[in-house]
């Protein structure tokens, strides 16, 4: 009978002991819960940097539906950015 080798050993183990785990698949992230009302009103501030000062900020107090508002408003600005197209001649 031939001898086998440790390291042999060792990577017959690690593909035994991980094969279980190859065939699983990540479970899908909980959905986040409907916002409420009360909680679209609830007031948070953040701390922004003013342009052109790497010392200077102001903090801006809004709702959470204002800043998703801003946020959704910002994406779509970027998005018509992205897929306009180039003035001819330039």
């Amino acid at each position: 009978m031939k001898s086998i080798s440790v390291r042999a050993v060792a990577l017959l183990t690690s593909f035994l002991v991980c094969a279980p785990a190859f065939g699983q698949t990540a479970a899908p992230a909980p959905a986040p819960a409907p916002a409420t009302p009360s909680h679209m009103n609830e007031v948070v501030c953040e701390k922004q940097q003013v342009l052109g000062s790497r010392l200077q900020s102001k903090r801006v107090c809004r709702t959470r539906a204002e800043w998703a508002d801003l946020k959704n408003q910002d994406r779509q600005d970027l998005e018509q950015r992205q897929t306009q197209k180039p003035m001819k001649g330039y």
